[in-house]
């Protein structure tokens, strides 16, 4: 049983007392009444079933606890750790009691709760009528039943359901914060939530083993789930485990568990609950790894996985699709310029996944800053409602206005990167940390690049991303979470932005832009002559290089492949790497763009060692007949090495990216078919680049 603040109290004045007191004695001692003290002290031996103590209770003698010295020392001690709860705070007592009714569903007496929240029955009862609204939201009814108790009626689906909603709404708000920031991280996560609001309320000693077993596991689908998600699945897997050594029947829908696919979270949350039995000794449900599961495919992790190190896995072709369809619905006329953004499309597609999973299956999420997101980008946010249409037709589902405010954070970010192609290089680097170097941080970098052009230049990192080396070569971070003590300065900001945040960046960049480089000057300036020769090489090389070539009319999409690798190297291993990533780039959004009559076909691969650009058309300069390019009549193949130049390659074929949409007589006299003249239109392009690149070391 869990010790009531009373039931506290009066044990620290029994352990304090050398001999026995009367019970009126210890109510005058904590201000309640004698006929209260003898009902809460019906409780006491359950209080101390934990310790080697007794409580006794003798007439005409009085009442102790019997015990060691050594026992009501470490019993005291834990009652003298306190707790910060104050009756007084009504919103906070009455989250208290949710969270209470969710994790004893059984009956109980309206005193019960005035005991265990040092209220009168009155106020738990006017308590009471206050949270049924929010309990109802999730299909929970209360149950008063005179003589016998309170109970909640509602299906097992919907108590989890708020179980988890509120999780999500509470784990930014003072109970939860203490949990994963406030504190610092120089203590383990679970000493932080056990002292923590929810963790005094939970059972200690169940969260602390169910912590120790996740931890043992080591999955690294485990390790890099942010804070919040990794705290809610602790506190709702001790919820279960507490219902479970009760007793309680848990009863679910079959159809409901049998829609749950048996992939890889799936088998991950078989072994969970096999370590869960193995530690706790009991046996748990089915069921109970159908919502491990579902918690696994929802939550939010600081790193998306990748497959053999480089591309997103996405398998789906229904997923790819729906991914264009939403670019399109956010803007028709920049989805092409959107869909050549790698880090959007990536960044999307790492969000959509659990999104998908909590729409179909009711699971809420809370956005802590989304009035900021409506108020600071409302054109932004109201596109996105477009997008939302989208998500709403492929689901079935309704899409919640929280969910609109992050996808507006990716599409906002794309669109700011759209805006700043043109920006000077920074003098000041800095970097701009959130827990995944996916999201915010880009935003944020997006956001600063447009307010601090030619000033600074950003880099955007997750948490884990913190080595010596990036300390080494930045002058300060930006950063919108708690970080472990950096080595340079760091300035923590709201994700969105404040005036204040913006005057305190300003600050930093004002200070070290007039302080020595970390580089000398000399060597800078050596530096800064090797890259220019590096762009004049690798944009010469791209100019004398360009190939123009022609294939049948009826080729298909995979014998072009093939055609384009034999084009771009001699050697056959560098075709087939060649040609397999350009599908793996093709499998994350099409790039053929009917709208614009051409397709742009570029990966970043170990296939060349030089950047390369080339032009294939048909033999009769007509459009391709395979139904898979949708009638367009040019393919354009850009492809850069993998090695270390990824910035100076990205930015000369970013360029030409943007060439082909906004040069319309380049695109002229490419559809003429003449090699040479397209040529010289490349290079007379390129040498605009080239200049403009050079004016900004000035």
């Amino acid at each position: 049983m869990e010790m009531t603040s009373r039931m506290k109290q009066m044990l620290q004045v029994l352990l304090r007392e050398s001999s026995a007191v009367s019970v009126k004695y210890l109510a005058d001692q904590i201000g309640v009444s004698k006929r209260t003290a003898q009902r809460e002290l019906e409780s006491v031996n359950a209080a101390l079933k934990d310790y080697s103590l007794a409580f006794v209770s003798r007439t005409g003698v009085g009442i102790w606890i019997e015990g060691s010295a050594e026992e009501k020392n470490r019993l005291l001690a834990v009652l003298s750790a306190g707790d910060d709860y104050d009756a007084g705070n009504r919103e906070e007592r009455r989250k208290r009691l949710i969270l209470e009714i969710l994790k004893e569903k059984g009956l109980r007496k309206l005193y019960y709760y005035s005991s265990l929240f040092d209220v009168s029955e009155a106020t738990a009862s006017a308590d009471l009528e206050a949270v049924e609204g929010w309990l109802a939201h999730y299909g929970l009814l209360v149950s008063r039943k005179p003589g016998s108790g309170i109970s909640i009626q509602g299906s097992e689906e919907n108590y989890r359901r708020a179980i988890r909603g509120f999780i999500d709404e509470n784990i930014d708000t003072k109970m939860m914060r203490e949990v994963y920031g406030e504190d610092g991280y120089d203590v383990s996560a679970y000493r932080v939530l056990k002292k923590s609001s929810f963790g005094r309320i939970l059972n200690n000693d169940i969260v602390k083993r169910v912590m120790d077993c996740i931890t043992r596991l080591g999955h690294n689908r485990v390790l890099t789930l942010t804070e919040n998600s990794y705290v809610g699945m602790i506190i709702h897997i001790s919820i279960a485990i507490h219902r479970i050594q009760k007793n309680e029947v848990i009863d679910y829908d079959e159809n409901w568990q049998q829609e749950i696919a048996e992939d890889e979270d799936y088998a991950l949350a078989k072994v969970i609950v096999k370590e869960l039995e193995r530690e706790f000794q009991i046996e748990i449900p089915q069921v109970e790894i159908s919502y491990i599961c579902l918690h696994l495919k929802g939550a939010k992790h600081e790193k998306i996985q990748w497959n053999e190190g480089d591309q997103l896995r996405i398998e789906n072709k229904q997923l790819q699709q729906l991914v264009n369809d939403m670019i399109d619905a956010y803007d028709v006329r920049q989805a092409y310029l959107m869909k050549q953004d790698d880090g959007f499309i990536q960044g999307l597609l790492a969000h959509l996944q659990p999104t998908l999973i909590r729409l179909v299956y009711d699971m809420q999420i809370q956005n802590p800053v989304l009035d900021d997101i409506k108020d600071s980008y409302p054109d932004i946010y109201h596109r996105c409602e477009k997008v939302a249409e989208v998500l709403k037709e492929f689901t079935g589902k309704e899409v919640p206005e929280q969910e609109i405010g992050f996808l507006t954070v990716h599409f906002g970010a794309a669109m700011v990167r759209l805006e700043g192609r043109k920006e000077k290089i920074r003098r000041v680097q800095a970097g701009v940390v959130c827990s995944s170097g996916i999201g915010i941080s880009r935003l944020m970098s997006s956001k600063l690049e447009k307010l601090f052009h030619g000033r600074m230049k950003l880099t955007a990192y997750g948490k884990h991303d913190m080595t010596p080396y990036v300390m080494s070569k930045t002058d300060f971070l930006i950063s919108s979470i708690p970080l472990e003590q950096a080595e340079i300065p760091v300035v923590f900001v709201n994700p969105l932005l404040s005036e204040e945040d913006i005057e305190n960046i300003r600050h930093m960049v004002s200070k070290y832009e007039r302080l020595p480089k970390k580089q000398k000057e000399a060597d800078e300036f050596s530096m800064q002559l090797e890259e220019v020769n590096l762009v004049a090489s690798q944009i010469n090389t791209v100019i004398k290089y360009m190939d123009f070539f022609r294939v049948d009319n009826c080729i298909s999409f995979g014998e072009l492949l093939i055609a384009i690798g034999e084009k771009m190297s001699p050697y056959s291993d560098c075709q087939e790497i060649i040609r397999e990533d350009l599908i793996k780039r093709e499998q994350i959004a099409s790039q053929v763009f009917a709208e614009f009559g051409f397709a742009l076909f570029h990966a970043r691969t170990k296939g060349v060692t030089r950047p390369a650009f080339s032009i294939c058309m048909t033999k009769n300069l007509e459009p391709f007949a395979d139904p898979y390019f949708k009638g367009i009549r040019i393919v354009f193949i850009m492809l850069a090495p993998a090695d270390g130049n990824t910035k100076v390659n990205g930015d000369i074929m970013g360029y030409i990216s943007s060439m082909l949409i906004e040069e319309y007589e380049f695109m002229d006299i490419v559809q003429k078919g003449e090699q040479e003249e397209i040529r010289n239109a490349l290079s007379r392009n390129l040498k605009k680049y080239f200049n403009k690149y050079i004016g900004g070391f000035s």
